[in-house]
């Protein structure tokens, strides 16, 4: 398992050649993927902290709020841009945000199997046209979704819209795995197969070393972690945060969720944390019932 450690460790390397312990702000979007490509309160801050957020993430317009994909995808293993706008009830580009966990806005692209999954934080044109750049490995049907806070309308609470684009090319869609416990040869995450629904719940999991050794979290986005979830049937997006610190328990960590689960359901769980300098993405799946 050392072994197998160690081999995870240098093709990290390899990929994020320039990380440090502490990496600056704008390197928190390099990522260790997973699997690697071949080639009492929620703790949101600030205004409409509070407030339900508005859209699932599965419609291109939501609140008011619409948002708009300029161009095409990459090609599929091409590192390219991914520009849009966020327009407001008269056609406008929205350009004022409220921060939230350190970023302006954040942008995840997902396949439609939820097979692939990434976690940008584009960056923003006067003119209110965001671009950020990715990679997606294969073709298929993806959708782009924006999470935000809209300074313009801060009591509307989060809005998170969602459209699809499509990445031309033979593509057969994946079963998503059931398990509940899942590593990247560096990381693992132990879940709770079951979950329960309501708008106040909790959601523990352990996170430690794949080879058994305890690991040190490092800071992501202002936290000791970020977890997104997608219902496998009807795509709805769900954002958590972790409370506080990591506890000790045995051998790993535990975080602690707040969860406010709408949709009974299957949901696919893409966690992110920082150990060594390096930020992972571990998949799993769990049940709300």
């Amino acid at each position: 398992m050392r072994a197998r450690r160690l081999g995870a460790l240098v093709l990290a390397t390899a990929v994020l050649a320039g990380c440090s312990e502490e990496p600056p702000a704008d390197d928190s979007d390099r990522v260790v993927l997973s699997p690697a490509d071949a080639g009492a309160g929620h703790t949101h801050s600030g205004p409409g902290a509070e407030t339900p957020p508005v859209g699932t993430g599965t419609a291109p317009e939501a609140g008011g709020y619409r948002l708009e994909l300029v161009g095409a995808l990459p090609e599929p293993g091409q590192p390219g841009d991914v520009s849009f706008r966020i327009l407001d009830r008269s056609g406008r580009a929205v350009t004022t945000y409220v921060p939230e966990q350190t970023k302006d806005l954040h942008m995840y692209v997902v396949r439609s199997d939820l097979a692939q999954f990434r976690h940008l934080h584009p960056t923003m044109a006067p003119d209110g046209t965001w671009t950020g750049r990715v990679a997606l490995p294969t073709p298929g049907s993806y959708r782009v979704i924006v999470e935000f806070l809209p300074a313009e309308d801060p009591d509307a609470g989060h809005v998170v819209l969602g459209d699809t684009a499509l990445v031309p090319g033979t593509w057969t869609p994946e079963e998503v795995a059931d398990a509940a416990s899942a590593d990247d040869g560096v990381v693992a995450v132990e879940a709770p197969e079951t979950l329960a629904p309501g708008s106040d719940e909790r959601m523990t999991l352990t996170v430690s070393g794949a080879d058994g050794d305890r690991v040190a979290l490092g800071s992501y986005l202002g936290t000791f972690a970020h977890l997104t979830g997608f219902h496998v049937g009807s795509g709805r997006f769900v954002h958590v945060h972790p409370y506080g610190a990591a506890e000790p328990a045995g051998e790993g960590d535990e975080l602690t969720f707040h969860t406010e689960f709408t949709e009974p359901g299957r949901y696919r769980f893409f966690l992110q944390v920082r150990v060594d300098g390096f930020l992972h993405q571990v998949p799993f799946t769990a049940t709300v019932s």
